[in-house]
This record gives C-alpha cells, sequence and structure tokens, in this order.
C-alpha cells in the first residue's frame, strides 16, 4: 500500500486522529515510468535554475549556521528553508512532513483511529473544517463545516503549519481538547471543549426507502476508504436483487478519499462515452480518465451534496452530473480541483505538492467555487443554528446573541418564545418554563447550563431524524418519479 502512496497522484485531507494524521488519499494509478516522469518532473519545477541559485542558498545557509550568536540546529534550518520554499507556493496544500510526521501519517492508515473525528484543510492561511465526521465528538459538540479554527488548547495557531495543528488536536481516547472556532456568520468566537474518542471508519450505510410504493436504496458514504467500493459494490447488488427503483448516494459531510474507491464505483455507473475525470499539468496537458461500462443503469440515480462535500466527493458528484446525467440535490460543494504527489526525501521526510489539477467531465475547474447541485435545498433553520455557550443564566430583560440563538432553538422545538431578536422578554420567559416542565426541570424561565445541554440535546436529535432532512426527502421525491 505505501508503493501506492508514494507513486500515485493524491489530493489529501487531514483528519485529527491518535498516533498520526490520518490522511485521505486520492491516487490515480499510472504506469511507473509515467509516475517516474511526473515525480522527476515535480522536483526539476522545485528546484533552483541555475547553480548560482543554488550557491546562494549555501552561503545564506553558511552564513547563518556559522555567524549566529547562538548554536544552530542544523537540521532544523534545512527543514525551515525547505517550508520556506513551500510557503512562497501560498498553497494550502503543498507541505512539507519530516521523518517523524511522516511516520505517524503513514501509522494512521488503520480501519479506526482516536481523536476527535474532524477533517480539515487550510484555505487562504485558515485552518478549515472541511467536515465533521457522522457520529463523531465533532459533529455532537457542534463543529461544522467551514468552521475556522483560531486556536487550540487557548493558543494561537498563526504561524502554525497544518501538519502541526492537525497534530495538536489529535490525541488519545478520553482526552479533552480546547477549541476556539470562528463561524461564518457568527460575530462572535466559539469555543469548544471536546472529548476525544475512537472513530471506526465504516464509510458505507446502506438503507431502503418507499416512496409512492416503490423501493429506493440510499447509501450514505462518509469517506472513501480502501474498502469503501466493495462496501458500494457489495451494498448495490443487495439493492438491485431487493428489486430497488431507485438510488440515492448520499456524500454531504464526505472530505473525500482514495480516488481509486471512486474511480471503481464509477465503473458502475458512468458509460464511457465521457471521461469522469481529467487532470491538467501546468503546460496545459490533460490527461482523461474514462470507465469501461457500456450502458447505464435501469434506475435513476439522485446524489445528495452539501458544503462539506469535498476532493474525490466532488469527482464523483461532477462525473455523475456531468458524464452520467444524473441530478445532484443539495448545496454547493467545499471546491478543491487541485491534485497532489508525495516525494519521498532520502532522510525519510516527504514533500507534498500540487502537480495538476483536476477537471469535471465538461473541463470545468471547480476549485473555491465547489459543484452546483441542480437542485438547490436547504436544511431547517436549526440546522445551521450556532451551539448556544453560556456562563452565566440567560434571564428576562437581558439583550444578546446568546438570548437570540436561545430564541431560535426554542422556537425550532415548538416553544414560541414571541420574538428572535435577542431580547429576553416575557413571552421568551414562558417558553423556557414550558420547555423545562416538559423535559422535567424546574421552571426557573431562565436559561443556564443544564437548560441550554438539554435544548440542543433535543436540537441535535431533530437534525438526526430523518423526517426532518429536506434534502433526503428531495432527493427521495425526485428518484421515484
Amino acid at each position: 500500500m505505501r508503493k501506492s502512496i508514494v507513486a500515485g497522484l493524491m489530493t489529501l485531507s487531514f483528519l485529527t486522529g491518535v498516533g498520526g494524521t490520518y490522511v485521505g488519499y486520492s491516487f490515480i494509478d499510472e504506469k511507473q515510468d509515467r509516475l517516474q516522469e511526473i515525480k522527476q518532473s515535480a522536483m526539476r519545477a522545485a528546484a533552483p535554475s541555475n547553480s548560482q541559485d543554488y550557491t546562494k542558498l549555501e552561503e545564506a545557509y553558511d552564513t547563518i549556521a556559522l555567524n549566529y550568536f547562538k548554536k544552530v540546529d542544523q537540521d532544523k534550518l534545512t527543514e525551515g528553508a525547505i517550508k520556506g520554499m513551500l510557503d512562497t507556493l501560498k498553497d494550502p496544500y503543498s507541505t512539507y512532513m519530516d521523518e517523524k510526521k511522516m511516520k505517524q501519517f503513514t501509522d494512521s492508515l488503520g480501519s479506526s483511529f482516536e481523536g476527535i473525528g474532524a477533517e480539515i484543510g487550510m484555505e487562504e492561511g485558515k485552518l478549515i473544517v472541511t467536515a465533521p465526521i457522522k457520529g463523531s465528538p465533532a459533529e455532537k459538540a457542534g463543529i461544522k463545516a467551514r468552521d475556522h479554527i483560531y486556536q487550540i488548547n487557548g493558543k494561537d495557531i498563526k504561524g502554525l503549519s497544518q501538519t502541526d495543528a492537525v497534530m495538536k488536536i489529535r490525541g488519545k481516547k478520553g482526552t479533552k481538547v480546547k477549541l476556539g472556532i470562528m463561524r461564518p456568520g457568527v460575530d462572535h468566537p466559539l469555543q469548544f471543549e471536546i472529548t476525544r474518542d475512537k472513530i471506526p471508519m465504516h464509510t458505507v450505510y446502506a438503507s431502503t426507502e418507499k416512496v409512492n410504493g416503490k423501493k429506493i436504496g440510499v447509501m450514505r458514504i462518509t469517506s472513501f476508504s480502501e474498502k469503501t467500493s466493495t462496501e458500494f459494490t457489495n451494498n448495490l447488488k443487495d439493492f438491485e436483487k431487493a428489486g430497488v427503483k431507485g438510488l440515492i448516494i448520499d456524500v454531504r459531510g464526505n472530505s473525500g478519499g482514495y480516488l481509486q474507491s471512486v474511480k471503481d464505483m464509477l465503473d458502475q455507473l458512468v458509460t464511457k462515452d465521457k471521461p469522469y475525470v481529467m487532470t491538467e499539468e501546468r503546460n496545459g496537458k490533460r490527461e482523461k480518465m474514462f470507465s469501461n461500462l457500456d450502458q447505464k443503469k435501469k434506475y435513476p440515480i439522485v446524489v445528495l451534496i452539501d458544503n462539506g462535500s469535498a476532493s474525490a466527493s466532488e469527482i464523483l458528484a461532477g462525473a455523475l452530473k456531468e458524464a452520467g446525467g444524473y441530478k445532484l440535490v443539495g448545496e454547493n460543494t467545499f471546491g478543491k480541483g487541485t491534485v497532489q504527489q508525495t516525494i519521498p526525501m532520502q532522510d525519510g521526510s516527504t514533500i507534498k505538492l500540487t502537480i495538476s489539477k483536476w477537471l469535471t467531465p465538461d473541463g470545468n475547474w471547480i476549485n473555491k467555487k465547489g459543484v452546483k447541485p441542480n437542485i438547490v435545498v436547504k436544511q431547517p433553520d436549526y440546522f445551521y443554528l450556532t451551539p448556544l455557550q453560556i456562563k452565566e443564566p440567560l434571564k428576562l430583560d437581558q439583550n444578546s446573541d446568546k438570548i437570540k440563538t436561545a430564541q431560535k432553538l426554542l422556537n425550532a422545538v415548538g416553544y414560541n418564545p414571541g420574538r428572535t431578536d435577542g431580547y429576553f422578554s416575557l413571552q421568551t420567559e414562558e417558553a423556557v418554563k414550558n420547555f423545562q416542565k416538559s423535559v422535567g426541570m424546574k421552571e426557573t424561565g431562565m436559561i443556564d447550563t443544564k437548560t441550554s445541554d438539554k435544548l440542543q440535546q433535543i436540537i441535535v436529535e431533530k437534525i438526526r431524524d430523518d423526517k426532518n432532512d429536506l434534502q433526503l426527502k428531495r432527493a427521495l421525491k425526485e428518484v421515484s418519479k
């Protein structure tokens, strides 16, 4: 497996885990001579253009190493130079990992890991949550796609690389990590204390629904691991034996993984008439990848996407939309349209370098734009609400953004606060009392920590209930026509 990792082209999304950083790879199989050519080309591109440039680097190194007023760790000086070169690219996906980080990186490629279960990446210098894993501590705590992590355990992460930040977030089961979050649309920082846990990497969850008398197969794919395509194929066979009349593939919150798994899936879903993906190098040369399928499935297929769908998920969605002619339902995807290759160094360290961009079957580059759904469907407002974080109880006649959030939460669970502008009115107090009574709490009319926690617990249960999933409902309606 490691040979494929080193030799393959890949896209990459970090996921906080224990003993290293779990990384979702997407690699494109090619002949060994072509892989070697790409590797050499990337290394030539990164090299100084002439011997004078080398001399300048050596001169700067010697000047610092020999004349600095303190003893210099020469290994750190070398690694600093490498990181500096990569920093000038201003590419969040081109990074350097020393031997220790690379070992942790590869050791974590198992069927489970310990951490918070949030996949993260870099965007314009910011550490951004791509998506929390379904059922993970991160999701349960209220972490959402597009959250910007600016603090880890009370310390600002400015200047930290993506790898270093991830290593600070990961940790053993049962330990805690505090994250400072800035959320789009929220004008104040949020604080989360998350208890790490063991995160199993089950990637395919299959179920069936009946709509208009038709049996519809639903496959929720949380990431693309080595075994995802096998799980998908087995479940698809079961669906077809059961006589399903339609299929929904749900990649919401799926931030990517092995492209080979996507390829194996597309081989069963998209015909050979159009490429399912193209890569384009800096010289403009394009390579197209095709499936071998002659005929499409006889039943309709719909794909569910959102802004947590990234990388390999976007390749799948783009292929099914443009090459398969299938409909996408939901919201715009994340927008990661580049391809990386790991280039091993002699000492065991690794440079991960962006070497090309990938394009959809129609030649569209979705980087920072995402794949657009055919049918735009937003979830109910409470799906997007900010977690309510309070230290002191909220009560009558107070006015704040936290009260505004609490009012929206109360409204979502069926207790009308009378207003949602942040002013704690008599009607809001009455709504709080009614809620407290319904859950067996003391009817104080004030929102303390216990009331807040219970309110948010009920919201999470509502979000997880498929009956409230408007995107899934629309997809079922579409596929059962």
